[in-house]
């Protein structure tokens, strides 16, 4: 991934809202570094004070008119927000900046998407980033549209674009679902295997590039 990124960290300052032990510079650092470590490039990366939450778009209309400058005269094409955000928020400050936008949490399912190895860890990641995605799905289809590269899918009789994703998307964890328990039972037969072997089974760990495997 080499999009361009813009991460933005509200800092939360409305009565109410419980305050995070750690410094707002701090928590921009840690989502600038994650961000980095799945390949985005961080073009510019600010803290923003909000003292009222806005139930549209979580931070105040100027803040979001002066980033959507911000955004096209950097040509960002991606900007995290370093919180949880609702579907609907999400789906108005896409609009507004007309870029993707990813939470905190969808930040966090694609660092487990890029590093998980085994079949049953990208099953688990496919699986939650799915849940996640379905429970989004009041914000506008043509992102999903964008995703399949323009080709759409043929739906029954009378049914919207937002009721055909969701059924995809829907036929598509039935189908996780029951590979993931696949692999776990496949797994639990290996297991029993070695327990059956008469003797000791070593596991040997380290860090990557460590020199495992010239050992």
């Amino acid at each position: 991934m080499t999009d361009r990124t813009l991460v933005l960290h509200p800092d939360l300052l409305q009565p109410g809202v419980q305050p995070s032990l750690r410094a707002p510079e701090a928590r921009l650092q840690e989502a600038t570094g994650l961000a980095a470590a799945i390949g985005l490039g961080v073009e510019h990366a600010e803290v923003a004070a909000v003292k009222q939450v806005r139930p549209a778009t979580l931070i105040g209309g100027g803040l979001v008119e002066r980033l959507a400058e911000t955004i096209a005269q950097k040509k960002i094409g991606v900007v995290i927000v370093d919180s949880a955000l609702t579907p609907v928020q999400q789906r108005n400050l896409e609009r507004a900046w007309q870029c993707k936008v990813i939470d905190r949490t969808g930040l966090i399912l694609e660092i487990f998407g890029a590093r998980a190895r085994t079949k049953e860890g990208k099953l688990q990641v496919e699986l939650a980033a799915l849940s996640y995605q379905r429970s989004r799905l009041v914000r506008s289809w043509t992102h999903l549209e964008r995703q399949r590269g323009g080709v759409g899918f043929m739906g029954g009789p009378g049914e919207s674009q937002l009721e055909i994703d969701r059924r995809l998307i829907t036929e598509r964890i039935t189908r996780l679902k029951k590979e993931l328990k696949q692999v776990q039972r496949t797994r639990g037969l290996h297991r029993g295997a070695r327990q059956r072997v008469p003797y000791p089974v070593v596991a040997f760990v380290g860090y990557t590039n460590a020199g495992k495997s010239t050992l």
